[in-house]
């Protein structure tokens, strides 16, 4: 079972997704301002933040009959701290490259 960092990015792997993901930063948004904006149908949408929310990347508030979509900074920190892992071992890979370069100059 991928870990929820995981789930996330492979939620944003899918360019349609993603965009759905990146029309989201500046306010919450409804389903259909979302599917205008990106000239894609509402159904799209609103499968598209189905998988953005089950990796916890958009939440949903209602607001009257409208479903209103924002980022969701829980996912967003899953993802940075599976990216995390593996940043002392590229800091010390490029450390060695650094050291390697110098050595032939």
């Amino acid at each position: 079972m991928p870990t929820k960092g995981v789930r996330a990015l492979v939620a944003l792997a899918d360019p349609t997704r993603r965009a759905v993901f990146e029309a989201l930063p500046q306010a919450p948004r409804a389903v259909g301002d979302l599917a205008a904006t990106l000239g894609i149908s509402s159904s799209a949408v609103s499968q598209h933040l189905k998988v953005l929310r089950e990796a916890r990347l958009v939440m949903m508030r209602p607001d009257g009959n409208r479903r209103l979509y924002s980022l969701d900074p829980r996912g967003l920190a899953d993802a940075r701290d599976y990216l995390e892992q593996f940043w002392p071992s590229a800091l010390a890979a490029y450390s060695a490259a650094l050291s390697e370069a110098e050595g032939q100059t």
